[in-house]
């Protein structure tokens, strides 16, 4: 028993001991996995903690620098508005929609954003309007000068022929006057006289008259044939005398070495060239609207630039760049194309050098071209110079969008706008798989006709200011001067003689509205009065009289006039109106007109038995009774009939 009770403590000391140890072991472990586990997430945390601390601090800074570059970019931008709106008017209508738009915006799909980027990648077209998307367009640029004639042209042009003088100048004069009389000397040796300005015009004169009946291609032995002939080229001078002038006319050197002609192809003709040229913008300010363009003087002879342009009526000729009135169709402007350099390299961007050289001193205008000329730096150096653009576009240009270049399954009709900041696209079909592109600095929206064509704005506008070097080109050939001639030179001179006598006419209408203003062939009347004018002075000093009766009548009738011209000045209007009212006042007091006979009526003796026309009228040769309408009555004032 007493084994037993000893090996029971014994026993149960070891266990207890065991289990002693295995709790304090376990508490042990416990406690060191608890202390490790909560210094791991401390740790942990703490890093966590820092990291988040020094990643928003960043965050912060950037978004303290983003908004310090904000402000000033907002600052820089409220200057240059406010330089820019100064001279602007408030619009208490006006609600900026900026906001609105931002807050409104939607991301682009990226198929629409590559669809509206250009060819070359680096100008992005969008469909919207810049008005959209600021909220205002751009100011326009103003015009300052005054469209139509100049003060100096008006100041000068007293009739028909000194508004033609206008455009030659004293030194052009003399170059012809000098280089004509060194020609003759050089034909005709020692028989040679000196030519004059008379002289010169009176063969000028006879070029316009010509062209007025469309007989410039006509033979001079028809010009002077006495019978299908017109009378005043036979009265003006012989023909013989006409075709020596034509032979030794010249405004250069003839015979000068082919040197000169190398190093310039334009030597013979630069010289009386730009002087004209000059007198061109001097007379005329063109309206809001200039067309640049190209035309084509005729010409199949020799010539070191002619040119073949299949588009144009005479296909082969001298290739003029001209800047015209897109209302009057007045040559502000025109440079001849003389081709290729002497290396036979291309020129590079010709198209845009043409129109800045052809509006240089312009401001304010619109400046409207063809597809040749039209690009995208053209529009952007015309907005640097103040000036806009309308022009149809090629499709091979490389800043336009494929947007607007596919013609498939789009209908008939219908418009496709691009905008960026400072140009205007439109792609138009007409008709299925055929498509117009126009671009445009002066248009800022996608404005479309209402009516059955449903064109654009710019289409319209294109339409009605394109033709003005096309309507110069018509009306010069219409009533051109030019003769058959083999020399170049001679080809641009009588070009100059025709857009002279046009230009002439421009003015003149426009300083005087009411000239026939009832009569529809006006230029026709102006031609003829023009040539009229300038034959009559070498008219009156002619000496050996015509062998037609006719021309010898108008000889005689021209003398005659200028004699009474020269005998006394002329009486002013104001002062011949008063006289011929005090004559009439006068003759209603003394009695009737002494052309009827008031004593006694009689039978007409010329009418028929059966009418019995009495009339108190008589001849004042054979005293026969006549009526009114067997009389030639001429028409006199009292004042002229009193003399």
């Amino acid at each position: 028993m007493e084994e037993e009770r000893d090996a029971t403590p014994r026993t149960s000391d070891g266990f207890m001991e065991k289990k002693r140890d295995a709790t304090l072991h376990t508490r042990d472990g416990f406690m060191e996995e608890e202390r490790d586990a909560t210094l791991h997430k401390s740790d942990g945390f703490m890093e966590e903690e820092r990291f988040v601390t020094l990643h928003t601090s960043d965050i912060l800074m950037e978004e303290e620098r983003d908004l310090e570059e904000e402000s000033e970019s907002e600052e820089e931008l409220f200057d240059q508005e406010s330089e820019t709106e100064d001279d602007t008017e408030f619009d208490p209508d006006y609600h900026s929609t900026e906001g609105e738009e931002s807050e409104g915006e939607e991301e682009v799909p990226p198929e629409v954003e590559a669809a509206y980027q250009s060819k070359n990648g680096k100008i992005m077209w969008t469909s919207t309007t810049p008005s959209e998307r600021r909220g205002r367009t751009p100011a326009r640029s103003i015009i300052k000068m005054t469209p139509g004639p100049t003060r100096f042209a008006c100041s000068n042009a007293e009739d028909i022929k000194s508004t033609f003088e206008l455009f030659f100048t004293d030194e052009i004069k003399e170059i012809l006057i000098e280089m004509t009389n060194l020609e003759g000397k050089r034909v005709f040796n020692k028989s040679w006289k000196n030519l004059d300005w008379i002289d010169l015009q009176a063969y000028f004169g006879l070029l316009i008259l010509a062209g007025v009946y469309r007989s410039h291609h006509e033979a001079l032995g028809s010009l002077w044939n006495s019978v299908s002939g017109r009378t005043i080229f036979r009265a003006t001078m012989p023909m013989k005398t006409f075709a020596m002038m034509s032979r030794v006319f010249c405004f250069y050197k003839r015979g000068a070495g082919p040197g000169q002609e190398k190093r310039d192809k334009l030597a013979p003709v630069r010289d009386i060239w730009e002087k004209w040229v000059e007198r061109l913008p001097f007379m005329y300010n063109p309206g809001p609207n200039v067309t640049v363009d190209e035309c084509l003087v005729p010409f199949r002879g020799r010539c070191p630039f002619k040119q073949y342009m299949p588009s144009k009526p005479s296909k082969y000729g001298i290739k003029i760049w001209a800047a015209c009135d897109s209302r009057s169709s007045y040559a502000w402007n025109m440079q001849i194309y003389t081709g290729k350099a002497a290396d036979r390299k291309p020129e590079k961007n010709q198209g845009m050098r043409v129109v800045l050289d052809m509006t240089s001193g312009l401001q304010g205008h619109t400046i409207t071209c063809d597809n040749f000329f039209t690009s995208y730096a053209l529009g952007e150096e015309l907005l640097r110079r103040k000036m806009s653009m309308i022009g149809t576009v090629r499709s091979n240009k490389p800043e336009l969008p494929p947007a607007l270049l596919s013609k498939k399954d789009r209908p008939r009709l219908s418009s496709k706008f691009a905008f960026t900041e400072t140009h205007t696209l439109v792609s138009y079909c007409p008709r299925k798989n055929k498509n117009v592109l126009l671009m445009s600095t002066f248009h800022r929206d996608a404005t479309i006709s209402s009516k059955d064509h449903k064109k654009p704005q710019i289409i319209l506008d294109y339409n009605q200011t394109k033709g003005g070097v096309d309507t110069l080109d018509k009306v010069v050939a219409t009533y051109t001067c030019q003769r058959m001639t083999r020399r170049w030179p001679m080809v641009i001179f009588f070009n100059m003689l025709d857009v002279s006598a046009y230009n002439a006419f421009v003015l003149w209408t426009e300083i005087n509205p009411k000239w026939n203003k009832q009569r529809s062939s006006k230029r026709r009347l102006f031609l003829e009065e023009l040539g009229v004018a300038l034959v009559t002075p070498y008219m009156e000093r002619r000496h050996c009289l015509p062998r037609t009766q006719a021309s010898q009548d108008m000889v005689k009738e021209t003398k005659a006039w200028s004699l009474r011209s020269k005998a006394g000045p002329q009486t002013p209007l104001c002062e011949k109106v008063m006289e011929a009212r005090k004559c009439s006042l006068e003759v209603k007091e003394s009695g009737p007109s002494p052309v009827s006979t008031p004593s006694k009526r009689k039978r007409c003796q010329v009418c028929e038995s059966k009418k019995s026309t009495k009339t108190s009228m008589t001849c004042n040769k054979c005293k026969m009774y006549i009526c009114r309408s067997h009389a030639v009555i001429t028409t006199y004032c009292y004042s002229c009939n009193k003399v």
